[in-house]
């Protein structure tokens, strides 16, 4: 464990009854990393994820910050978005406002307004903070949800298929912000998604899971791997690694 470490997992694993999920999983994120975790439906990504913020029993160890995650407590820290949640019921009556108020800590002393809107400003819908959260479209109510796990300007993300509900142009924009927290205000970011292809264009690790880490490294790594060829197949991987391609160089014909 270094002091870069901000999570450090030894020898973790999560079983429900007859059933274990994954066993004696052991992996570090870094200060800085942006890491998609990707994998098939039902391979145990979002119990991973639980298991890591200590919301599901496991055997193992995990130190977030270089604490161990069961006294951990400074939550201010993480920001979090889950996986799925319920549409909001057409009679609640809170404003996105008011949602995105929930997320902020009890140990979070700043002005509330202020985190509220530089939330909601970082993600391109502050227009919409007086309105009934109720009334907005799916895409809308996720960037709302989004906001509120930014809310306390959170040293490490993890968002769990936060790209679900929006549209292809909102997504690409969503992307680019999560780029500009990792790279300009040096962010700890961690992604599940299934768009491997996709997210290949901005994550600088990937990992592979499937009640398993299969593979656990950078996108250039994986490309070069045979063993990840030879896992999902040389085509797909050369189709994966062309897209990450193709956006590398239109990065560097903008930046020439």
């Amino acid at each position: 464990m270094t002091n870069q470490d901000v999570y450090t997992v030894q020898n973790l694993s999560v079983k429900y009854p007859r059933n274990n999920i994954f066993t004696n999983i052991s992996f570090s994120v870094n200060k800085g990393d942006f890491l998609a975790i990707v994998g098939p439906n039902g391979s145990g990504k979002s119990t991973l994820v639980k298991s890591l913020l200590n919301l599901l029993p496991y055997t193992g160890n995990i130190f977030l910050f270089g604490t161990d995650i069961k006294t951990f407590s400074d939550w201010q820290r993480i920001g979090y978005m889950p996986q799925k949640f319920s549409y909001f019921n057409p009679l609640f009556p809170a404003t996105v406002k008011e949602v995105v108020q929930l997320g902020i800590s009890k140990n979070n002393n700043n002005p509330k307004d202020i985190l509220i809107d530089k939330a909601l400003r970082s993600i391109d819908i502050h227009s919409l903070k007086d309105k009934p959260i109720a009334t907005l479209s799916g895409g809308q109510q996720q960037r709302v949800l989004i906001a509120r796990a930014l809310v306390n300007n959170p040293e490490l993300l993890i968002l769990d298929e936060p790209t679900v509900a929006l549209d292809p142009d909102i997504r690409e924009s969503f992307f680019q912000i999560l780029l500009n927290m990792n790279r300009n205000e040096y962010k700890t970011i961690m992604l599940v998604t299934h768009d491997i292809g996709y997210v290949g264009k901005y994550a600088t690790k990937l990992m592979y899971f499937d009640r398993n880490i299969i593979f656990y490294g950078t996108f250039k790594d994986f490309c070069e791997s045979e063993s990840m060829g030879d896992y999902f197949g040389y085509r797909t991987q050369h189709l994966i690694c062309n897209m990450e391609h193709q956006h590398l160089q239109i990065n560097n014909k903008e930046r020439s």
